[in-house]
């Protein structure tokens, strides 16, 4: 005989991935359950969209500074960790990001501080990576005209891909690698940069890859005002002057405000953040990114499994 349960197989595989995971709380696994069941109503508040917003924003603030303190206390002497600590995305150009939908096995990659440079949520833990689910941004579902497409939003692996699925099946669908690979280059011909983003109360690890605007995007709203959600892919936009048209088509594009053009694209290399998407866009072939030795290493996945093995 099936037995009845009132909790669905999606949130039971959570709950026991939770179990396994080192210093995951009770606290981390209802927060992550708030976030993962009701993405909408929880950012739209975050970025004060939602109509309950103001008057919430007590609560909200408060809760940002109670769930860095119950999830990850400091040790004596450091640094109070903060919400930006264990919600973040890492910039990745557009064959970073391909290659984070393209992996074929588990991968198991820890403690990631040379490239994800946060006290917290810097694991990458595949499980069934092939099991890509796409849903409808919740940054843009939030603004009243927002970038279109919708349905941007990549969910990689096991169990979080299920677990969206499940519980959204009116704003998801699953996707083959190569239909994820189609909406990343989409997006990259938008404009749009591609994050790939962890968060504490997601088993403290990587879970999906997101297209973002700076008109829509929390993380990117939260950057421009000094709050460090987001980290650079490790390199920096560099222009041939003499191949350059001055069209300011990649100034209009850069989603950073790095890039002004007079006689020739000039970058501003504090808030260059190496996305790739004016490179891209370059029909004169002008821009190339290169490693800045000064920032935290790429997320390049490959390159990772190999070094690991």
């Amino acid at each position: 005989m099936k037995r009845f349960s009132l909790i669905q197989p999606s949130t039971h595989a959570m709950l026991r991935e939770g179990r396994k995971t080192k210093d995951y709380s009770w606290f981390d696994q209802l927060h992550g359950y708030i976030y993962m069941r009701w993405p909408y109503l929880y950012i739209s508040l975050a970025k004060g969209d939602h109509p309950w917003a103001k008057r919430l924003a007590p609560v909200i603030n408060w809760l940002g500074r109670v769930i860095p303190a119950r999830s990850a206390p400091a040790e004596d002497g450091a640094r109070q960790p903060t919400f930006a600590d264990g919600y973040h995305g890492k910039v990745v150009p557009l064959e970073a990001a391909r290659a984070l939908v393209n992996v074929q096995e588990n991968v198991r990659l820890e403690n990631l501080e040379h490239i994800i440079p946060f006290d917290r949520a810097r694991d990458i833990i595949l499980e069934n990576p092939e099991h890509i689910v796409v849903i409808d941004c919740p940054c843009r579902k939030g603004v009243e005209n927002p970038c279109l497409p919708m349905d941007v939003c990549l969910i990689v692996g096991e169990p979080f891909a299920s677990f969206t699925l499940e519980h959204h099946p009116e704003t998801a669908r699953r996707l083959t690698p190569q239909e994820a690979e189609q909406i990343l280059r989409e997006e990259d011909a938008r404009g749009h940069v591609h994050h790939a983003f962890f968060k504490d109360a997601v088993l403290g690890r990587f879970y999906a890859i997101c297209n973002c605007c700076s008109c829509c995007c929390g993380a990117m709203k939260a950057h421009r005002n000094g709050i460090p959600m987001l980290i650079s892919s490790g390199y920096v936009c560099q222009v041939d002057e003499d191949a350059c048209a001055g069209c300011g088509e990649c100034e209009a594009a850069c989603q950073f405000a790095a890039i002004t053009v007079k006689d020739y694209a000039e970058i501003d290399p504090e808030k260059c953040m190496g996305c790739g998407v004016c490179v891209n866009l370059c029909s004169q072939e002008a821009m190339f990114l290169t490693r800045d030795a000064r920032r935290p290493e790429p997320l390049e996945i490959q390159k990772l499994m190999e070094s690991a093995v």
